[in-house]
């Protein structure tokens, strides 16, 4: 498929893993906009914030110390959204609506003692070691009942609602299974039946073959913006061997997966012209009984359509359950490979 053939292009796109339409209108993203653009903050950050909760050495909200750590630092959440000692309740309310006690381990992980970095501003090196952390945090947490699932997250900037701008991303450890992730394995379910092939697999064959929305590979991984993206600068990470979660990479894997995620981030600062924001998901199957149709990824939804430029959730969006998008997948991946040769 040529870039000179989509540009401009208005049609709609099967999401296989979501099974919803995705429809594109690239020829709107040049209507005049007064409303939804953003200045960046550029007032630099300390290296080390006194007031800072996650800072090493400080004082956290409910007494401790954090310790003078030097690399990852993992602690649990001080404001759980789940926790192991959730306070008991009945789990019917009556014969419709049901309740039940918020089980789990909410936990932190602080990637950097620096209070002033991204991810894309340390080495490679670096996002490895916090990649083996979360794996080995995973089959730590995959051990403990009840729990079922193990999602990893990072609001990463403002406009993602981000609490505290020093590094880290939080990991919510429950016993259900995230509905996303849910519906990922159904759709995988599905496939299998009507197909015998992985959908998973079927994807990562597509965009390589394609190349036209590859932003990063190497022998391990493969970063691409999908056929099927809702947001302008949607990206998923996938291992090119196949693993339901992250537990069962290797070490060169994970070192592979991690050199393809940190050119993929420096790829969207430099094409910004700042630190991007994004909200970066490890997605997975249930770490519990696995599930082998399951193909775990790194996903990147950055919130804006172009730099400067949120995207905000209208009506067909938060209402109707069909996302429309101002820019074409092709597009976004050769303004992000103009940088290739940067990283």
């Amino acid at each position: 498929m040529s870039i000179e053939n989509t540009v401009g292009r208005w049609e709609k796109r099967w999401h296989p893993l979501r099974q919803e339409w995705v429809v594109y209108a690239a020829h709107r993203n040049s209507r005049p906009w007064t409303t939804g653009t953003t200045d960046q903050d550029t007032n630099l950050a300390p290296a080390y914030d006194p007031s800072c909760y996650l800072c090493p050495t400080n004082l956290r909200i409910h007494g401790d110390h954090n310790p003078d750590y030097k690399g990852v630092y993992i602690f649990d959440n001080d404001h759980p959204v789940v926790g192991l000692n959730a306070p008991d309740t009945e789990v019917f309310v009556h014969d419709f609506y049901q309740k039940g006690p918020a089980t789990g381990i909410a936990r932190v992980v602080c990637y950097d003692p620096r209070h002033n970095v991204t991810l894309s501003d340390v080495s490679p090196e670096v996002v490895n070691n916090v990649l083996s952390a979360l794996q080995t945090e995973t089959i730590r947490l995959s051990k403990i009942h009840p729990i079922k699932s193990v999602f990893v997250f990072e609001n990463k900037g403002k406009e993602c609602g981000v609490s505290n701008p020093h590094p880290h991303c939080q990991i919510y450890a429950t016993d259900f299974v995230f509905r996303t992730v849910q519906t990922h394995l159904d759709a995988a379910k599905t496939y299998r039946l009507q197909s015998g092939k992985s959908i998973f697999g079927q994807i990562l064959q597509s965009e390589i073959a394609d190349q036209v929305r590859i932003i990063a590979e190497n022998d391990q991984a493969v970063a691409f913006i999908p056929f099927f993206a809702r947001y302008a600068y949607e990206v998923m990470i996938m291992p090119k061997n196949h693993h339901p979660t992250i537990m069962t990479l290797s070490s060169e894997e994970i070192k592979g997966l991690a050199e393809v995620y940190w050119q993929t981030i420096r790829k969207l600062d430099l094409n910004a012209g700042h630190t991007f924001p994004y909200v970066m998901s490890l997605m997975q199957s249930p770490t519990d009984q696995p599930d082998l149709d399951y193909w775990m990824y790194l996903h990147i939804l950055p919130p804006y359509r172009a730099p400067g430029l949120l995207k905000y959730l209208g009506g067909p969006e938060s209402n109707g359950g069909t996302f429309m998008a101002d820019t074409m997948p092709e597009e976004k991946a050769l303004e992000l490979n103009r940088f290739s040769a940067l990283v």
